[in-house]
């Protein structure tokens, strides 16, 4: 099944999603939840992030030609560090230009979102913590990530976190073709078979830091191929099996 956010006549909803329609759920879609008839049409709606987490966990370096192009090496342990929930937007949203950056970057990642709360999980139960899959962009301002030799300011900045369209609970991780196109010219082009560290172990190792909670966010990594943003650019990554996640690119 497909979730989603989205907002209409200044009210915040969960739905779900079926042949362009939106049907309105009511309750905790981590627990109890009551789903009516999909007859919203999308057009109609402001989707809003597919996401509202408590906090978003993110991998640095998970894929081996990701680090090869920035000439680093590749953990040996997962490599995480935290965007603030700030920065999140949704599909069709814009990534706004910080003046403080001139070199904004896209990475193209799986999402991965938690369903229910866990601590020192074993990657052997992973998969039962996980609620589905989601497309985001880590925006990078690669060259404040650089200069302060840690990576909260140029990752944290407000719309550098887009999420969406939808949260799909089928979806498999195990082989799903990544692809970043920016004004159409393809950038990025991997699978998730390529991780460093699968989602599993991702989950394990983050849980053995910190506790995880229903509708946390996990980006799991991006592949190779990044590249700067510019003002009036249109991203769009598409992830094989679960759509297409499109933003634009403006200075305000």
């Amino acid at each position: 099944m497909k979730f989603l956010r989205y907002e209409q006549q200044g009210s915040v909803s969960w739905g779900w999603y079926f042949e362009d329609k939106i049907g309105k759920i009511d309750g905790n879609i981590f627990e109890n939840y009551r789903r009516f008839e999909a007859n919203i049409s999308i057009s109609d709606v402001n989707l809003l992030p597919a996401v509202a987490p408590t906090k978003i966990i993110c991998t640095g370096r998970n894929y081996a030609s990701h680090a090869a192009e920035h000439k680093v090496d590749v953990p040996e342990i997962p490599l995480i560090f935290l965007k603030p929930p700030s920065s999140l937007i949704g599909n069709n949203e814009k990534i706004v230009l910080p003046p403080q950056s001139s070199q904004v970057e896209h990475e193209a990642e799986l999402g991965v979102v938690i369903g229910k709360r866990g601590r020192w999980i074993d990657p052997e139960t992973a998969d039962d913590y996980i609620f589905g899959y989601t497309i985001a962009n880590d925006v990078t301002a690669r060259d404040l990530q650089r200069l302060d030799g840690q990576w909260t300011r140029g990752k944290g900045f407000d719309t550098f976190c887009p999420v969406g369209p939808f949260i799909d609970t089928e979806f498999d991780p195990s082989d799903a073709l990544i692809t970043c196109k920016v004004n159409q010219q393809v950038r990025q082009l991997g699978s998730t078979r390529d991780m460093v560290f699968p989602v599993e172990k991702l989950i394990a190792f983050i849980s053995s830091v910190m506790t995880l909670e229903p509708g946390d966010l996990i980006l799991t990594g991006t592949p190779a191929g990044v590249g700067v943003l510019s003002d009036k650019d249109i991203v769009e990554i598409e992830i094989e099996g679960l759509g297409v996640l499109k933003n634009r690119v403006s200075l305000k």
